[in-house]
């Protein structure tokens, strides 16, 4: 199967320049390209009996090369794999925009202008070595990293992205799948928000609601950032600094989830989840926010292809199944408010852990699928 390692970059002054100038010209090409696009829409709408074609990512980049790169000669500074790349993923982004839409029936939006510091990232093609703990880069030379890279790999492409003011690679490459010995067999998980993860064998997983936690001290930073001025180095210093945080909290709800799902699909030989539908549950206003906080999308992504790595097995219950209102001891089902913690059975007057008692329901449905 085929996974991806992502790392950050050890650099110095001369190199974060030189990777700034290859994610400043790939936001260049995209502006430049979507603007150009956008024209021809526009054009198409007001003569609709004398409509351009609209253009392919190959013509965007002869184009480019005729139009912008004459004019523009710090193009020539950078790897020419760059804007290419950029315009292929602006022509993706269209057609996402013209055919495919979402869960919800709705059309994927529009692509978006990009702005300097603002997810700045670009890709690279050509002759990539990966070495122990550095990793050499077209025009960009020999990059050292803080950690030790996969050996033994030759990877085509790599993505450099920023995050806050640190770099990072990432590239995929294929691996063989990991059969690990499995404790137990089939394992419900019910997903909450005072508790991220309860299993049907009774094992919790605490929620470190990352965002919650840093609540305070981010509207504290950006309120700070508002009181600077425009366009000055205190105002770009405390951006930074919002950013930063932004970013922390972001990477401790990304280690907890891999930590977790790590820990299921190597324990367990049978997983089973809901289908949640979150977009309807974000609905929920005094709920939207914890909700958001736990990373449902990023669990059940990270579950899926781990489950493939080490050789479990990841059931999805139907979305309808109604797990926390049916008694795990004798099936009855009874309304469940949101708001009671504890199943309180009428017929067989069990007492138990909501979650508890919807991860146990989870579990029994491993042995009717498989049936």
């Amino acid at each position: 199967m085929r996974i991806s390692f992502k790392t950050e970059l050890k650099l110095n002054n001369y190199q974060r320049t030189q990777l700034a100038k290859h994610a400043g010209v790939a936001r260049h090409a995209w502006n430049w390209g979507l603007d150009l696009c956008k024209k021809i829409l526009d054009y198409n709408q007001e003569n609709p009996s004398e409509k351009l074609r609209f253009p392919s990512a190959i013509d965007l980049h002869k184009f480019l090369v005729k139009w912008v790169k004459a004019e523009n000669p710090w193009y020539y500074e950078v790897s020419k794999t760059s804007p290419q790349y950029a315009l292929r993923y602006l022509s993706s982004a269209f057609s996402d925009f013209f055919r495919k839409k979402t869960a919800n029936g709705r059309r994927v939006g529009f692509p978006r202008f990009k702005h300097k510091g603002q997810h700045d990232s670009f890709t690279l093609e050509g002759t990539i070595k990966v070495e122990h703990r550095s990793i050499q880069l077209p025009k960009l030379g020999i990059i050292k990293t803080y950690e030790r890279l996969p050996q033994g790999l030759a990877p085509k492409t790599a993505i450099v992205s920023r995050t806050a003011n640190r770099w990072f690679i990432s590239f995929s490459y294929e691996i063989e799948p990991t059969i690990t010995n499995k404790v137990v067999a089939a394992c419900g998980v019910d997903l909450g928000i005072k508790t991220l993860a309860t299993l049907s064998t009774g094992e919790t997983f605490s929620n470190p609601q990352p965002y919650r936690q840093s609540q305070a001290r981010l509207a504290r930073l950006q309120k700070a950032a508002s009181r600077k001025i425009k366009g000055s180095n205190n105002r770009r210093k405390a951006n930074m600094r919002v950013t930063k945080q932004h970013a922390r909290t972001a990477n401790i709800r990304k280690d907890t989830l891999n930590k977790l799902t790590t820990h299921l699909a190597k324990n367990h030989s049978q997983l089973v989840v809901e289908d949640l539908h979150v977009s309807g549950m974000m609905k929920n206003h005094c709920l939207a926010k914890s909700i958001a906080d736990l990373g449902m999308y990023e669990f059940r992504r990270q579950l899926t292809y781990k489950c493939e790595l080490y050789g479990s097995e990841l059931i999805i219950a139907n979305r309808f199944f109604p797990s926390s209102k049916t008694c795990s001891c004798c099936g009855n089902i009874q309304d469940m408010p949101l708001k009671e913690r504890v199943f309180n059975c009428q017929q067989c007057n069990i007492s138990i852990d909501r979650d508890l008692n919807a991860a146990r329901n989870l579990q029994h449905q491993a042995a009717l699928i498989v049936a």
